[in-house]
């Protein structure tokens, strides 16, 4: 009995199949991390401000949403809400489920990353007649922004990853046309496995090496 069929696991239209996924994954993947950072910057900024009530209301609420797993996350949205009359697609449930983890994640990350400049970055934009705003926006968020790429690339690439979630709710990303795929014949099991591992290292990989450009050493 073969077990091992790559050849007839990439033909008949697998092939296109398999990369319409991939299209897939790459776009929510986009579009997830823009949006969550965005949202995950303004986030970071109000905590690393510490405005008395909301920084720690927020801190708070942002703590309860990174100890609850991801995937816990993206089944309510999927199959909870429904039952409160609020629908979502695969698409849209997956999407609202990653920015609202995401973004509490970058947003610790963009907080420390904020802290870590000096204290006389904050003090010289003021003397210089900066307000605070122009201050963070010109000198405090650019330093810090610089400090945070590897972790925020390390984030990004457990983002795209963890696209592999949403196969739960069918929505049709690399890991759900590959399992697709392969129940169609069990010689098809590991070849698929193989091929899912090499393209998510290919995307994964060239993400971290397109970010080493904007690496600074301290």
């Amino acid at each position: 009995m073969k077990m091992f069929d790559i050849t007839g696991a990439l033909s008949n239209g697998n092939f296109i199949y398999l990369m319409k996924g991939v299209g897939s994954t790459l776009s929510f993947s986009v579009l997830a991390i823009a949006i969550s950072f965005i949202i995950g910057l303004g986030l970071g900024v109000i905590r690393y401000m510490k405005v008395p009530v909301a920084s720690n209301a927020l801190g708070f609420l942002m703590d309860v949403i990174r100890s609850v797993p991801l995937l816990l996350i993206i089944v309510v949205f999927y199959f909870g809400f429904p039952q409160l009359g609020y629908r979502f697609s695969a698409f849209g449930a997956a999407l609202i489920a990653f920015v609202v983890f995401e973004s509490c994640m970058i947003a610790e990350i963009v907080r420390a990353g904020l802290k870590s400049v000096a204290v006389g970055q904050m003090e010289a934009g003021l003397s210089t007649g900066f307000t605070f705003a122009e201050t963070m926006r010109h000198i405090i968020i650019p330093q810090g922004v610089r400090s945070m790429v590897p972790s925020l690339v390390s984030q990004f690439i457990s983002l795209i990853k963890d696209t592999s979630l949403t196969t739960i709710i069918s929505f049709s990303e690399l890991t759900y046309r590959s399992k697709i795929i392969y129940s169609m014949d069990s010689a098809y099991v590991l070849p698929m496995y193989v091929i899912m591992a090499f393209l998510y290292w290919i995307i994964c990989h060239t993400l971290s090496k397109a970010s080493k450009r904007f690496e600074v050493d301290y």
